[in-house]
């Protein structure tokens, strides 16, 4: 038996689609929605999706009382931005009949700008599939999966559509470089000038030469170059903390 896992807040015109992508697959889809004040409740009960309320305590806290909530003996943990491809679907009900392991990663495939991206920022494996009770998750952002043994990889892919448009992605860009920043702030970590300028040429150069990213065209070489601007917005507001509190000190001592 197969549960779907699917966090949501706000994700009306999104979560139809990852609804309707596991509908033969699962036996149940579970939705936690934090909080949501657009249709996203209406459309989800509307599938057939099973909906609790959990206030917002962050992305791990989220995923981990949904995994609680589920019944079957595996479980598939989708964003409400994602859709599962039909390959990714017949690779995962073979899988669950016949498990060779616990867990398993699915690889994401992003579109952006009208087209699926074939380099840049692929394959992307996350932790997407495990038996009920072998994954917890972990972190303040990105959250990571947590589980003893090996982990397997299923064949297909995971369609992400991350960004509505280009003013989404870089609202997007603000907020993570921003809790990044803050984050490496709080683990007691300095501002340094040489990753201010060397960081975000390596993180250009990652997407494009390494990742092969200029083989998806322009599209990829805007993927770089976000990427640079994510990392210099990093650090320049790790700056910004770091002077903010010097001068909190220096008032502090007048």
């Amino acid at each position: 038996m197969l549960s779907v896992l699917i966090r949501a807040k706000n994700e009306e015109e999104s979560i139809g689609r990852a609804i309707r992508s596991v509908k033969g697959l699962a036996n149940e889809i579970v939705v936690v929605d934090s909080g949501s004040t657009d249709r996203t409740v209406e459309i989800a009960k509307s599938l057939g999706a099973k909906v609790f309320f959990k206030e917002w305590e962050g992305y791990p806290n989220q995923l981990n009382y949904g995994i609680g909530l589920c019944s079957g003996d595996w479980v598939l943990v989708l964003d409400a931005d994602e859709e599962v491809s039909h390959e990714l679907a017949e690779s995962i009900r073979h899988t669950i009949k016949a498990p060779k392991h616990k867990v398993y990663m699915v690889s994401r495939r992003t579109y952006y700008l009208g087209r699926f991206l074939k380099y840049a920022w692929y394959p992307e494996w996350r932790v997407r599939l495990f038996e009920r009770g072998r994954v917890r998750f972990e972190g303040e952002i990105h959250e990571r999966a947590i589980f003893e043994g090996p982990v397997g990889k299923i064949k297909g892919d995971l369609y992400h559509y991350s960004y509505r448009n280009l003013m989404d992605q870089y609202e997007k860009t603000l907020m993570y470089a921003h809790k990044m920043a803050s984050l490496k702030h709080k683990g007691g970590e300095k501002f340094r000038l040489y990753k201010l300028v060397f960081n975000p040429l390596w993180s250009f150069f990652k997407v494009y030469f390494v990742q092969l990213g200029f083989l998806d065209g322009v599209r990829g070489f805007l993927v770089a170059v976000s990427a640079f601007i994510y990392t210099f917005l990093k650090y320049k507001f790790l700056l910004e903390l770091e002077l903010a509190k010097d001068d909190k000190r220096c008032n502090t001592c007048i």
